[in-house]
C-alpha cells in the first residue's frame, strides 16, 4: 500500500491518499480542504472513495470538490448529520462561516469491514471527539483522525464531544497504537 500524506486546510489537517501501485483508483481519508492539491497528489488515480474519521469542518472541507458521480463518501452513522449542518460540524462556532459536504453515499459502524480501491478497511468506532469518531485499520496501519495524535488526543469541548467516551476509546486504542504505525488527523 502506498500512503501519500498531505497537510491541507485552515487548521493543517492530515489528509491521506491510499492506493495500490497496480490499480488506477485510490482512497482518500479526511480531505479537510484544498481539493485541487489533493486531486493533484492523487495523480492519475480515480478517487473511488472518501472516508471520514469524523464530521468536523476541518475534515470535510474538500469533499464537494473531490466527489465524482461514482465516488463513495463514507462516514459513521452518528456523524452523518454533521456533514450538512454547520452548527454540528463546528464551522459556525469556530469560523463564523458555514462549511458543508454532500450527504454520505454510505454509513458505517463499529466492526464493519469493506474493500475500497483494493484495500481492506476495518472500522473501529472510537467516540469522544465526536459521537461517531472512528479509526480505520488498513493494511497494518491505523488511521486515527482526531481521536489519537502522536503526542495527545482530540478535544471534547465541541458539539457532541464527551471526555468519558474519549478516554474509553483511548484505552481501547493504546494496544493497537503500540502494534501499528498511527496516522493522526493532525501532526500536533
Amino acid at each position: 500500500m502506498q500512503i501519500n500524506e498531505i497537510t491541507v486546510g485552515l487548521v493543517a489537517t492530515s489528509c491521506y491518499i491510499l492506493s495500490r501501485e497496480d490499480r488506477d483508483d485510490c482512497l482518500v481519508i479526511d480531505p479537510g480542504g484544498e481539493a485541487g492539491r489533493i486531486r493533484k497528489a492523487a495523480g492519475d488515480k480515480h478517487i473511488a472513495a472518501i472516508l471520514l474519521t469524523h464530521g468536523h469542518f476541518d475534515h470535510i472541507g474538500a469533499v464537494s470538490g473531490l466527489m465524482e458521480e461514482d465516488t463513495r463518501l463514507l462516514v459513521h452513522e452518528l456523524d452523518a448529520p454533521m456533514l450538512t449542518d454547520p452548527d454540528l460540524n463546528a464551522s459556525m462556532a469556530l469560523l463564523q462561516r458555514p462549511f458543508t459536504a454532500p450527504e454520505p453515499t454510505g454509513k458505517f459502524r463499529e466492526g464493519d469491514e469493506f474493500t475500497l480501491a483494493g484495500l481492506t478497511v476495518q472500522v473501529l468506532h472510537t467516540p469522544g471527539h465526536t459521537p461517531g469518531s472512528s479509526c480505520f485499520l488498513i493494511e497494518d496501519h491505523l488511521f486515527t483522525g482526531d481521536t489519537l495524535f502522536e503526542h495527545g488526543w482530540g478535544r471534547t469541548d465541541l458539539p457532541g464531544g464527551n471526555e468519558h467516551d474519549l478516554f474509553a476509546s483511548l484505552r481501547r486504542l493504546m494496544p493497537l497504537a503500540q502494534k501499528y504505525p498511527i496516522h493522526p488527523g493532525h501532526a500536533a
